[in-house]
């Protein structure tokens, strides 16, 4: 009971806000408004998973099956907003809540059978205590949720490399040509992967992930991202 009213207290103190518009929560609504959510640039990739512009990226450097990407990324707009607050402003919820709400699009398309298991990209160690958590392994979580398919963190991260945003796309393919590696407790052969990352820009982290579980015996190796596009 009294749990209770210290929580009506602090909700009453300390409401809780859309991360994007600031308006006032109902009960109902968790981090994003409904009008909000209503407005998120959505790429609907997963309509046409084999034929779309990330596809097109990637091929060739690795075996595309699906590929697709919740939100469009745009400088200065929603999907930015969202992914900067996930990253940098220690709010892990919004990867959860963002990948509840993809993960009702895929279910109500009927991707929940594609995959046995769910395996974010990992982070290096150093960088995730430093952060305090895995943005993309969140986003897995809001996913796992929605599609009742376990996250397994079925890949390691055992160098730290620095940052790629200034780097070409043949360099940031080989800034992380050697990597990952995968977990010895957790078994990929025969497996059907989701893997998740929260951006796609050049591909190179997700083409060398997806390069490690295949070579490791993984059947279907699928990549979906929270955004994509050309200027993240």
């Amino acid at each position: 009971m009294y749990s209770r009213i210290f929580e009506d207290f602090l909700a009453l103190v300390f409401p809780k806000t859309c991360c994007l518009c600031k308006r006032r929560l109902f009960d109902f609504e968790d981090q994003l408004c409904k009008v909000c959510i209503a407005a998120l640039p959505i790429t609907n990739y997963h309509l046409r998973p084999q034929n779309n512009e990330l596809v097109t990226k990637i091929m060739g450097l690795t075996k595309p099956n699906l590929v697709m990407s919740f939100l469009r990324f745009s400088k200065k707009g929603a999907s930015q907003s969202l992914l900067h607050q996930l990253k940098y402003k220690n709010k892990p919820e919004i990867g959860v809540e963002i990948g509840r709400l993809y993960g009702n699009i895929l279910h109500e398309n009927g991707f929940t059978n594609n995959w046995d298991q769910i395996t974010p990209v990992p982070l290096h160690p150093v960088k995730q205590k430093k952060r305090g958590y895995n943005q993309s392994e969140q986003f897995a979580k809001g996913l796992s949720e929605s599609m009742g398919i376990p996250v397994v963190l079925s890949l390691i991260r055992v160098q730290y490399t620095e940052t790629q945003t200034k780097k070409s796309r043949m360099e940031r393919i080989e800034n992380v040509a050697e990597v990952f590696d995968i977990d010895p407790n957790n078994e990929v052969h025969g497996k059907r992967l989701l893997l998740v990352d929260d951006v796609m820009t050049t591909g190179a982290t997700l083409i060398t992930c997806a390069n490690v579980l295949l070579e490791k015996g993984s059947e279907v190796v699928d990549l979906a991202v929270i955004a994509a596009g050309k200027n993240q």
